[in-house]
């Protein structure tokens, strides 16, 4: 069965955001791009590739118009909510607090499987951390 294994996030400021990632997740740069078509740098967690980068011509970046879909979250899976919330605070990422107050969550008691807090990554996509996983992730069965 496939699996996901690459998430790209175009940026104007591609080692601002490879900063961020690197330092707050951990993720480890694998490569460097400095094209005519993209500059930026390839990170992973050993898992799945992420491609942070700066386009640098509308052939390679694609139409983009008011009703573009594109990537809505990325969940990261940590170990301690608690360590990581810190983290993304030092790094000036914001709780997302009317989605959050949305969906019940970050909120004091029991933790649900699939959401537990969602911050602002320096693009302003939106990152879901949780320290108990999402359903499928350590297999199917």
């Amino acid at each position: 069965m496939p699996q996901i294994k690459h998430i790209a996030i175009a940026t104007n400021d591609a080692e601002k955001t490879a900063k961020f990632y690197s330092e707050v997740f951990g993720l480890r740069q694998v490569a460097a791009l400095d094209s005519e078509n993209a500059r930026g740098f390839m990170l992973s967690d050993g898992n799945v590739n992420m491609a942070i980068l700066d386009f640098q011509n509308d052939a390679v970046a694609g139409e983009r118009g008011k009703d573009w879909e594109g990537i809505h979250h990325i969940g990261f899976e940590v170990e301690s909510l608690e360590e990581i919330e810190t983290r993304l605070a030092s790094a000036g990422s914001s709780e997302m607090a009317s989605v959050n107050q949305a969906l019940h969550a970050g909120q004091t008691g029991p933790r649900h499987q699939n959401v537990e807090t969602k911050y602002e990554g320096p693009n302003g996509e939106m990152i879901d951390v949780s320290q108990v996983g999402w359903v499928g992730t350590r297999g199917l069965d």
